[in-house]
């Protein structure tokens, strides 16, 4: 399901996540544009998984942000190793109100409080092999492209009908 809905009054928000994870989402996301880090949210990964923030830096490195709002929400999730086949860094972000200890040693950690946010601890570096990284960036371009594309099919009063189907 796309993060897109063209049926809502806000196309880029499609409703899933808690308003905390929101807040920690947008701290993140103004920690990482400072970083040139381009982020997007919900991105589809061939595992059939969704990473919360997927980004790419201006080297080419991606980047996966896993946002985990309480104690609960992290101890029911057991999905995020699979994250590590698909980025070269692997971080979770919380808020002030989660104990930080809850999480793995061998992962970063990012700190938001939704007006920005802080690497608390760096995420070690795991290469991706060169043949995956050209599927997340792939992946990348096509998610960014195809969301622009319905984001401004939804706003632009000339363009009538069901948007093209993306390829």
């Amino acid at each position: 399901m796309p993060i897109v809905s063209l049926h809502r009054g806000d196309p880029l928000v499609d409703g899933r996540q808690s308003e905390r994870a929101m807040l920690v989402r947008r701290g993140v996301q103004r920690l990482m544009g400072a970083m040139r880090i381009s982020l997007l949210p919900e991105m589809a990964l061939d595992s059939g998984r969704r990473a919360d923030l997927a980004g790419l830096t201006e080297k080419g490195d991606v980047v996966i942000v896993e946002i985990k709002s309480s104690i609960e929400d992290f101890r029911v999730d057991r999905k995020w190793p699979i994250y590590r086949l698909h980025c070269d860094r692997l971080y979770f972000a919380t808020h002030p109100g989660v104990p930080l200890d809850i999480f793995p040693e061998d992962c970063g950690l990012i700190l938001s409080d939704g007006y920005g946010a802080e690497i608390l601890r760096e995420a070690p570096e795991h290469r991706l092999a060169g043949s995956t990284r050209k599927v997340m960036t792939l992946r990348f371009a096509r998610a960014a492209a195809d969301r622009l594309q319905a984001a401004e099919w939804a706003a632009n009063p000339y363009l009538t009908g069901p948007p093209p189907e993306a390829g």
